[in-house]
């Protein structure tokens, strides 16, 4: 019978990597519960594309998203790297909006890459900085995030207005389907500006792409005034992470944020990358991004388009609710809770889980089956919001295609969960 010492040795492996040795504990640990993929497997996925994701994550601090429970688990954000950790993993000191730092983890080669695996980071997501200058980005993010009911055919549309704009102003993008709903366009830039001016470039982007597409994009931060893709510009605030090239991401099949040239990314299926495809697609083809470091562009012509929006009256548009109060920024209120409310949203469901949150929609749909009946995909809005170390959920349904005199009250949220409990010391 084998002894505690026995058996905890039987459930790690050590692999020699990058002239180090790296410990992965228990690697039959089922991650992925609907495709039967355990830790193993998602370690040989990230050796198998290694050089792609190097590429994309080397001297880039990261901020760990721990699965520690696998893909249908919660996770959990860690900023700064284990105290106890190997000497040989490189950190870097990252200053947050707050005036904060951590001492973040850089992942430089395949030891310290399956370091942060080991630890459950199934997605990885890394700013938009190197470590040898962590004030100027030297990464434009153009994130194209759909509302609810809009599917691929229209990410694409939005993408070749995109690409249209790029070539304008003299960048190259360079595109990957984004591994969830939607779809990532990463632009090297010379890292000569800060993150706040890298801001206004990408909010200056983001509304010439709806000026140009307005019934098909958006530039608009509240959720309930949106209509098909939003191009997220505030991914390029200081303290945002996105998943990076060839980042598996947690769903129940293990999707991949798969780079891609642009004729196949125009007329690909993002359902076909998965941990399970990509290794044999990337030994056929490479890294479709194997060039992007070298075509690095100015950010010129986007804050010349910045000035001439400016002097035409636009205000800077709201920035995330932790950053302060900007100088030329607008009204940072939802329209929905301002005096005269421009839309009539209720709070139905705040849940620490997802799944509670959900639960608690379908018996607020129960209850209301002929309002419901009226709501179109983009009227159910499921906020996912940032607590001290790990998400909640609230979910609000807007009324705006409801006759007013059909209106449900607003009830006490079921679940109510209080996100200011995470605060409350022993």
């Amino acid at each position: 019978m084998l002894d505690v010492a026995q058996m905890a040795k039987a459930e790690q492996d050590i692999l020699e990597l990058a002239g180090h040795e790296v410990k992965l504990s228990n690697p039959d640990k089922v991650y992925f519960p609907s495709a039967g993929i355990t830790k193993r497997e998602l370690v040989d996925y990230y050796l198998a594309v290694q050089e792609g994701v190097l590429r994309a994550l080397a001297r880039r601090p990261m901020i760990l998203k721990r699965y520690v429970n696998g893909a249908a688990g919660e996770p959990f954000y860690q900023k700064r790297a284990p105290v106890k950790r190997p000497p040989w993993l490189d950190i870097a000191t990252f200053t947050f909006p707050s005036g904060r730092s951590a001492d973040e983890i850089v992942v430089n080669h395949t030891a310290s890459l399956v370091y942060v695996v080991n630890l459950g980071c199934i997605e990885l997501h890394p700013h938009a900085v190197r470590s040898d200058d962590m004030d100027r980005p030297d990464e434009l993010r153009i994130d194209l995030d759909p509302v609810p009911g809009v599917g691929w055919p229209q990410i694409v549309e939005v993408a070749k207005v995109v690409r249209e704009v790029l070539a304008e102003v003299g960048l190259v993008g360079w595109p990957k389907t984004s591994g969830s709903r939607g779809a990532h366009l990463w632009v090297r830039i010379h890292p000569r500006w800060p993150f706040a001016v890298v801001r206004r470039a990408a909010l200056a982007f983001a509304r010439e792409v709806e000026r140009r597409a307005p019934a098909i994009a958006t530039a608009k931060w509240w959720k309930e005034e949106r209509q098909g893709v939003f191009l997220d510009y505030n991914q390029n605030a200081r303290d945002r992470t996105t998943c990076c090239a060839y980042s598996v991401r947690a769903r129940d099949d293990a999707r991949v944020s798969m780079p891609l040239a642009w004729d196949d990314f125009l007329r690909a299926d993002p359902a076909e990358f998965t941990l399970r495809t990509v290794p044999a697609m990337f030994a056929a083809r490479g890294d479709a991004h194997a060039a992007i470091d070298d075509h690095p562009g100015t950010l010129d012509a986007l804050l010349e388009l910045a000035d001439r929006q400016e002097a035409e009256g636009q205000p800077d548009a709201p920035w995330p609710p932790h950053f302060a109060k900007q100088a030329r920024e607008g009204p940072r209120v939802q329209p929905s809770r301002a005096r005269k409310p421009k839309f009539p949203v209720i709070t139905i469901a705040q849940a620490k889980q997802k799944a509670d949150a959900l639960a608690g929609l379908d018996r607020w749909k129960a209850r209301y089956p002929e309002v419901a009946a009226k709501l179109a995909p983009e009227d159910v809005l499921v906020d996912t919001n940032r607590g001290r170390a790990t998400a909640w959920y609230r979910v609000r349904i807007n009324l705006k295609n409801v006759p007013a005199e059909e209106h449900p009250p607003q009830e006490q949220p079921d679940p109510n969960y209080d996100p200011r409990s995470e605060y409350i010391r022993e």
